[in-house]
């Protein structure tokens, strides 16, 4: 964290002190009474003390941000602020702490009564996030108005730290299942570690003993196993227009965001059946996950997604082509990359352009 310079700024109360220190000033000057004179000397001696007091709370502070591991739009997630007193001797008082970021007001305040000598206060606020994307915290504003409240001294310190709000999520009915273009359940069958039965066999050295069948081996001179079905279901895969027309409308903008939701909405709840979901942009960006990752690497990349010209993207396309590289190759790609040993079968889901109610 780098220092800044202090800033003082008078509160409603420090105005009218100094209105009337001013005041008093000058009577004294014009009449010359020495009560006058003792009264000014009081007066100001207070502000002499407010500035060596207030200096005093804010030296030897450091400011650390705890944010959370994952934030949504329209969802409330806690920060916490924790604030180090360094002093050996001497305790801060009235510390309030701005959490600053970029391109956003500094709404966000916690307020610390006192922070004993080496010793740390920690407090929290609350924030729900109106948008997706990178929330980039930029540091802090340190300020104290001890002890008199006539002025309010203030210092900024710079804590970079990013946060990506992933977007809102609907639930979405899904069919029971999807189905191959041929009417066929999309299950592929094999060995595996399923709840089915697949075959049966002599056990074998190395074999797990909790899969003995019991019922079989009686009376047989040989243990017998049994081999249990694995179920693997095709990926899907959600398609996300990203190419933004040359006249740019509001309604555009609105439509983008109500797509990414619809995207993200669909793509947690095919997770949460269990399958594997590939989203695919047209600029052929993609990124996959499945019951292991978890929603995280979906939601990350919708996240950061922003739409593109038309002419970048023809470029992009160009490139590709260039490069040999299509939509089918990255498929097949992927599915080797998600430890698969068939192709998988893609079943692309086109979002609607239609927000909920």
């Amino acid at each position: 964290m780098r220092r800044f310079s202090r800033r003082l700024k008078l509160t409603r109360e420090g105005k009218y002190y100094l209105g009337i220190t001013l005041g008093v000033g000058f009577a004294a000057i014009n009449t010359g009474n020495n009560l006058l004179y003792l009264l000014l000397g009081m007066l100001l001696s207070l502000i002499l003390v407010s500035a060596v007091m207030s200096e005093l709370s804010l030296r030897k502070l450091s400011v650390t941000r705890r944010l959370p591991l994952r934030a949504q739009v329209g969802r409330a997630h806690l920060v916490e602020i924790e604030v180090f007193n360094h002093k050996g001797k001497v305790p801060s008082y009235a510390i309030e702490v701005e959490d600053l970021r970029a391109g956003q007001p500094a709404d966000k305040r916690c307020f610390f009564l006192k922070i004993s000598p080496t010793s740390a206060q920690v407090a929290a606020y609350r924030r729900t996030p109106a948008r997706r994307g990178r929330d980039h915290h930029t540091g802090f504003r340190i300020a104290t108005r001890f002890p008199f409240g006539l002025f309010e001294k203030s210092r900024e310190v710079r804590a970079p730290g990013d946060l990506i709000i992933y977007p809102a999520v609907d639930a979405v009915q899904l069919p029971v299942d999807l189905g191959s273009k041929s009417g066929h359940s999309g299950r592929i069958i094999g060995r595996g570690g399923g709840d089915d039965i697949y075959t049966v066999r002599p056990m074998r050295d190395g074999d797990d003993p909790r899969d003995i069948y019991w019922r079989k081996s009686a009376g047989m001179p040989q243990m017998i196993l049994r081999e249990r079905v694995r179920e693997a279901r095709p990926d899907v895969e959600l398609v996300l227009d990203v190419v933004r027309p040359s006249q740019v409308s509001s309604e555009y903008v609105n439509g983008f965001e109500r797509r990414v939701r619809e995207v993200a909405s669909r793509a947690v709840a095919h997770l949460k059946r269990g399958d594997t979901v590939v989203v695919r942009t047209t600029t052929n960006q993609r990124v996959s996950a499945n019951r292991n990752t978890g929603a995280d690497p979906v939601l990350r990349f919708l996240a950061l997604v922003e739409p593109v010209d038309e002419s970048e993207a023809r470029s992009q396309q160009t490139k590709l082509h260039q490069n040999g590289s299509n939509g089918v190759t990255n498929g097949a790609a992927n599915g080797h990359k998600n430890g698969s040993s068939h192709a998988p079968r893609t079943s692309k889901v086109a979002p609607t352009a239609r927000g909920r109610a």
